[in-house]
């Protein structure tokens, strides 16, 4: 009996603050929770002072286009063309940029180039070379070319020297303006004109008028492109065309296009410099000229195979 008492009192202590606690809540009457309803009271737009609003703080204004368009001021182009002159003084500065120049502008340099050192095995072996030297400046260069064949057993073909001034008109290409001497297949001197240079596509090209001391007109058109196929081999096409405004019986040439050579080769690079190659050529003479040909007994066309070396320094 005592137990159960006992145990009653106990549960009854525990519930006490429980239920005080619930009952606290619920103190709140349903009046008192209830929402009453917002009063939502149009807005008075008239009485809104909207002249007061600095729209240009709010970001909708835009600069405007004569401001942009109005350039620099006028005191932006005063004052000495170099500015280090209001330091140094302008004739402190002049001889330091003239120094500059002459260590960047005015370098002088110069390379000489082999570009063909070849023998040439066909129905008649010969040898052929094609070499440019240059010594100069980024615009301004001092150039020597010659370019040659002959056969072995001691008879020369073709032999010719250019001297030409050599001038930059663009990034890529030069005017070259000289004089032209062959001393075979007969004395002749050539005044020359023509450019060279880098066209699109990596394309070498080097074309060229010629006006003999006879008065007789012709040119040349050189063009060729160097495709890598590993680091150091190297495939290159290359079209070679001759052209003349007149025939020149003694020289074999008839008017119009007349020849053109076309050869493939492959060097493979031991160094930069230093290029062996092997190949294969293909030579036409076209129109009068090979009519000219077949007069001599020539074959005015035929394959020969190359062996060679490209090299510059």
């Amino acid at each position: 009996m005592r137990r159960g008492l006992l145990t009653a009192a106990l549960l009854l202590a525990a519930a006490t603050p429980a239920l005080a606690q619930h009952e606290g809540h619920g103190g709140a009457s349903d009046e008192t929770m209830a929402h009453e309803p917002m009063a939502h009271e149009p807005m008075d737009h008239e009485a809104m002072d909207h002249g007061a609003m600095d729209h240009a703080q709010m970001g909708h204004d835009r600069p405007a286009a004569s401001a942009a368009e109005a350039g620099p001021p006028p005191r932006a182009f005063e004052g000495p063309e170099h500015a280090a002159d209001l330091i140094w003084g302008e004739a402190r500065m002049a001889p330091a940029r003239q120094q500059v120049w002459r260590n960047n502008g005015e370098a002088r340099f110069g390379t000489l180039m082999a570009e063909r050192l070849e023998a040439r095995i066909g129905e008649e072996e010969a040898y052929l070379w094609d070499v440019q030297a240059w010594y100069g400046g980024d615009l301004d260069r001092l150039m020597l070319k010659s370019e040659g064949e002959g056969s072995w057993n001691g008879e020369l073909e073709s032999a010719e020297v250019q001297a030409l001034w050599s001038h930059a008109i663009g990034p890529f290409f030069d005017l070259q303006l000289g004089a032209r001497y062959d001393a075979a297949p007969r004395d002749r001197t050539y005044a020359v004109a023509g450019v060279q240079g880098l066209a699109p596509y990596m394309f070498e090209v080097d074309a060229a008028l010629f006006l003999s001391d006879s008065g007789d007109l012709t040119g040349r058109v050189e063009a060729e492109y160097d495709q890598r196929l590993t680091q150091r081999l190297v495939l290159q096409p290359r079209l070679e065309a001759n052209l003349a405004a007149q025939n020149v019986p003694e020289l074999g040439i008839g008017a119009g296009l007349s020849s053109v050579e076309a050869g493939l080769r492959l060097r493979y690079e031991l160094a930069r410099e230093f290029a062996p190659y092997i190949g294969v050529g293909y030579e036409a003479r076209l129109g009068e000229t090979a009519d000219l040909a077949r007069q001599e007994g020539e074959d005015p066309s035929g394959f020969v195979g190359l062996v060679g070396l490209r090299a510059w320094f």
